[in-house]
């Protein structure tokens, strides 16, 4: 009794109108959740509901039917017995003449029809009951947005579920339909009406079905929307847009050939709008229509579209521009805009499917014959009208698109318009073959017209795209007999020497000179032709690489000639290595990449070393063969010019060898690395700087030039950073053992073993600041190393390393301090249980760093020893803080422990905390204590001042290096641990000091 009772106290909630829209929510949860659990039954839920479906209380009626009809959505997974279904669906098809309660009964017919198969279904006579209770009491458009979705909702799911069904009723379903739909303004309305129409052509396929007669009816609805318009008041949550409305129309309009006759002509008219968005819309739907209603259907438009088509891109092309010679393209840019670009696809789609009909258009069209004519009368691109050039660039365009259509409309064009224009050019066919194929009796004439080469140009883009796109299909089935290959073939030694002469008497005025941007075009074109010797024979793409070739050596000083130049070298590799041509690469090698590679190491003062080695690493980037050969050309350099300098000092070779270590360093490595399989390469590079250094016994004075250690130690970093942790152990063995043997550095073991024994000393006199030249090539080398590794990578003998780098931090080595602070970021912080005597955790590491000690001797040396050893020995913070009287000491441990701040930072380690501290202490602090001698004559001068300051900045350099982003250590591409958000976490935790901090200034 008491459920019923709540049960009933639920559904009066429900019923009353005056309830709010979470009261009415609880009460139907309430209701369906009883369902759910088999607490009640749908059954005694209907018979409970009795007297709230039936009442004649409009409202009451009405919100009880609802109820049920949200219940039975709720459950729509829920099985139900045939039976149950059969009288629930029977119920609420009478209700559908209840216009009171219009909702309830939409609801549950389509919470019922929506129904799969595992939980019970409306049976196909029960749906068709349903259709005609639809079609008879629905008067659709009298009602309010939201029932007319619901109707469209049931009306579109009975359509795609019910199919068979809805069928039988014919002419009534189609009528119905159109009567619904008709005048139809709201989006999402649309939405649905657009797909019921698509549904509805799928019903009766038959061209002389039901659907025959009334196409006409239905296409006379639909287009009234075209092209789409729609608005919306700002603020209205609409989540339908323009797009998804035009889309949903196009679909519509293609569903069935049935509205051929009513679609095109339609949309040609549109074609003549003076809005850009229908001559778009027009184009898009003629596409997407003529894919589906096929070319038969087609064929009878086929001169009136072509009529637009010409009318559209001759209208709408801008004013041409050139681009720039890093962005070289096949022939000349236009700014196409998107009317352009729809109608060439258009093109590209109708010729596809009535080739002849269309090609037999185009070639025998009056306006293309007339500016084809009149554009090949021109000399010089800048005697062009911009009408001239517009329509040029039209006619290039649909050149280019009948050629790269298939071959039959590739040999079509060839055959009626190339021949044409080699005429007009002044070329006569030969039919000779071989070598002797650029050795003929050709010589162009003064002046080329430059409208003539300009369509050749898009004729020949448009074949080699054809083969090219095919994936080799069409290059394998090509023959001599192809009219297309033909032609290529008779004029290509004429074609190549054209465009070789425009190169060599090109002036380079301009920032983009047009005679030189169509030489380089045409020849780029005439090497990427796919196959090794057909259509584009050997002899002639090896021709054009020396032409290419002479010019990056050469011509250098036109800078715009040259550029254009390599770019096209670039892009005839990369076409060569995409084709898998061997025959190809092996000239492309020979000719291009080993001729580089040999300038790059000549000694001359012809072509500058920078223009070598851009051209050089262009090249590289056209394949992974070609740039491992060009990285053993420069690492070749890079040791022969290293050698130079170590035995000799040679500073000429100094400023060489830098200048290729940053072209390695910024270009090759980072290409190598990003495509991926030649890290053997990469590895063997960064074991030969070792080796290299082993093996030289005495370094030259002028080895520690700061240029030439900074782009030695970037490239050891790119390079270690690019192997595996497998290869960089390998790597760090080699440089430890140089480190080892050629240094003055202690790095016995044993030595660390204990915390008591005096280890090294730093005397406090302006010569001993300084470490060898070598010990400090060296060790700044090694630290490299070390910070480019990855976190798994073993360092050997760790804790002697560790030492090593707090030692030479305090004199100032600054890649020390870097190194040391990696090591520190990528140290596990608990033991891994591995049983290997150097290696240690992250406290560890920090216990020796922060517990060593160092103190005086009667001699002004600074001593150093572990942490259980004098007690009158100051530590690094000691040191940071000013203990030692000596500021120059002082601020390179500032510097070392902001490195190794960053590094605890990055991981999110709570050290942190006591470096930070640390900084603030200093930059606080404005005590200066008595120097030692090394000091004392600055604060003879009156250097107290100056030396507060630098302090001070050094302590907010810190800062600078915690919070700011290292390019040199301590990142991702380093191999760093870096925490999420550990810049946003540092300022939660250290806000509190830094307002007192601000308060105390």
């Amino acid at each position: 009794m008491a459920e019923q009772s709540h049960l009933t106290q639920h559904i009066e909630s429900f019923v009353d109108s005056s309830r709010t829209s979470t009261q009415l929510a609880a009460s139907l949860d309430a209701v369906a959740s009883l369902v759910k659990t088999d607490a009640l039954t749908i059954e005694s839920l209907v018979r409970e509901m009795g007297m709230y479906l039936t009442t004649t209380d409009n409202i009451v009626r009405a919100r009880g039917i609802l109820l049920l009809a949200e219940v039975l959505k709720c459950i729509e997974s829920k099985h139900l017995e045939s039976a149950t279904i059969h009288s629930l669906i029977g119920f609420f098809t009478d209700r559908l003449a209840d216009w009171k309660a219009l909702r309830g009964a939409l609801v549950g017919c389509l919470a019922l029809l929506k129904r799969t198969s595992s939980a019970g279904v409306v049976t196909g006579s029960d749906a068709k009951v349903a259709a005609q209770s639809y079609l008879q009491n629905l008067q659709v458009q009298s009602l309010g947005q939201h029932d007319r979705k619901l109707c469209f909702e049931l009306l579109d799911c009975m359509l795609e579920r019910y199919p068979k069904a809805v069928a039988e009723l014919g002419d009534d379903l189609i009528y119905g339909i159109c009567e619904a739909i008709d005048a139809e303004k709201d989006p999402e309305c649309l939405m649905l009406t657009f797909h019921i129409i698509e549904s509805l052509v799928q019903l009766f396929p038959d061209p002389s079905g039901p659907l025959a007669s009334f196409a006409g009816d239905i296409f006379e609805i639909l287009g009234c929307y075209f092209p789409i318009h729609f608005t919306h008041p700002k603020g209205e949550n609409v989540d339908v847009q323009r797009d998804d409305l035009s889309r949903a129309l196009m679909s519509a309009f293609s569903s069935t050939p049935l509205f051929e006759p009513f679609v095109i002509p339609l949309l040609l008219e549109k074609m003549s709008s003076s809005l850009q968005s229908s001559k778009v819309d027009s184009l898009k739907y003629l596409s997407n229509c003529s894919s589906k209603y096929g070319g038969d259907r087609m064929t009878k438009h086929a001169r009136a579209i072509w009529s637009s088509l010409k009318d559209a891109i001759l209208s709408s092309l801008q004013e041409p521009v050139f681009l720039s010679s890093s962005e070289l393209t096949d022939g000349l840019d236009f700014q196409d805009n998107e009317i352009v670009t729809e109608a060439l696809s258009l093109l590209e789609q109708l010729i596809m499917q009535n080739n002849d009909l269309l090609l037999s258009l185009i070639v025998g069209d009056e306006d293309v014959n007339m500016i084809f004519n009149s554009t090949t009368s021109y000399e010089e691109y800048n005697d062009i009208s911009l009408q001239g050039k517009q329509k040029l660039h039209a006619i290039g365009r649909l050149l280019y698109i009948t050629a790269k259509t298939s071959i039959a409309s590739c040999n079509i064009v060839f055959g009626s318009l190339f021949s044409r224009l080699m005429d007009l050019l002044g070329f006569s066919m030969r039919n000779t073959s071989g070598d002797s194929l650029l050795i003929d009796d050709y010589v162009p004439s003064e002046r080329l017209h430059f409208g003539g080469l300009y369509l050749a140009i898009e004729m020949l883009s448009g074949f080699r795209n054809l083969i090219a796109g095919s994936e080799n299909l069409i290059l394998q089935s090509l023959s001599e007999h192809e009219i297309c290959c033909g032609m290529l073939c008779s004029f290509s030694t004429s074609l190549v020497k054209a465009f070789g002469s425009i190169l060599a008497t090109s002036s380079n005025n301009g920032p983009l000179d047009s005679d030189i941007y169509i030489g380089v075009a045409g020849l780029q074109i005439m090497a990427t032709f796919p196959g090794d010797d057909f259509p584009v024979t050997k002899y002639i793409f090896e021709n054009i690489l020396v032409t290419f070739m002479s010019i990056i050596t050469s011509e250098f000083n036109k800078l715009t000639l040259w550029k254009l130049a390599l770019k096209a070298l670039v892009r005839i590799g990369s076409f060569i290595d995409r084709f898998h041509q061997s025959e190809r690469a092996s000239s492309y090698c020979h000719i291009i990449v080993d001729n580089l590679v040999s300038v790059v190491s000549l000694d001359d003062s012809i072509m500058p070393l920078l223009v070598k080695l851009e051209a050089l690493s262009a090249i590289g980037t056209s394949g992974m063969n070609y740039m491992m050969k060009i990285a053993r050309g420069l690492e070749e350099a890079i040791f022969s010019n290293l050698s130079d300098v170590y035995v000799h000092g040679n500073l000429k070779s100094v400023e060489i060898v830098v200048q290729l270590l940053e072209c390695y360093s910024c270009k090759v490595l980072p290409w190598i690395h990003e495509k991926g399989g030649a890290e053997e390469v990469v590895m063997q590079f960064a074991f030969n700087i070792w080796s290299q250094i082993e093996n030289c016994l005495d370094f030259s004075v002028h080895v520690l030039e700061k240029g030439l250690l900074n782009a030695t130690m970037k490239a050891i970093k790119f390079a270690v950073s690019s192997c595996s942790v497998e290869n960089q152990n390998i790597i760090i063995q080699k440089a430890y053992s140089v480190l080892a043997s050629n240094t003055s550095f202690q790095l016995n073991e044993s030595m660390f073993i204990s915390s008591s024994i005096e280890l090294e000393g730093l005397q406090l006199s302006p010569k001993a600041y300084n470490l060898s030249q070598r010990d400090e090539w060296i060790l700044s080398l090694f630290a490299s190393v070390v910070i480019a590794v990855y976190p798994q990578t073993h360092i050997p003998n760790i804790r002697a390393i560790l030492h090593l780098f707090l030692t030479t931090l305090l004199k100032g080595v600054v890649p020390a301090a870097k190194a040391l602070g990696s090591m520190i970021n990528k140290l596990v912080q608990k033991s891994n249980g591995a049983e290997v005597s150097n290696d240690c955790t992250l406290e560890e590491a920090l216990n020796m760093i922060f517990d060593t000690k160092i103190w005086f001797d009667d001699n002004g040396i600074l001593k150093r020893c572990g942490g259980l050893g004098n007690s009158s020995g100051v530590g690094l913070t000691d040191l940071c803080l000013g203990v030692a009287n000596n500021r120059l000491l002082q601020v390179h441990a500032i510097s070392g422990l902001a490195w190794i701040g960053k590094g605890l930072l990055l991981q999110g380690h709570q050290k942190l905390r006591d470096v930070t501290m640390i900084f603030l202490d200093c930059i606080t602090s404005g005590r200066i204590r008595g120097a030692l001698p090394l000091m004392q004559h600055l604060l003879e001068n009156g250097g107290e001042q100056n030396l507060d300051s630098s302090l001070m900045r050094s302590a907010a350099d810190a800062f600078h290096i915690l919070m700011s982003d290292s390019e040199d250590c301590l990142n991702r591409k380093f191999h760093a641990i870096i925490r999420p958000l550990y810049k946003q976490r540092f300022f939660l935790y250290y806000g509190t000091y830094f307002a007192v901090f601000d308060c105390e200034i």
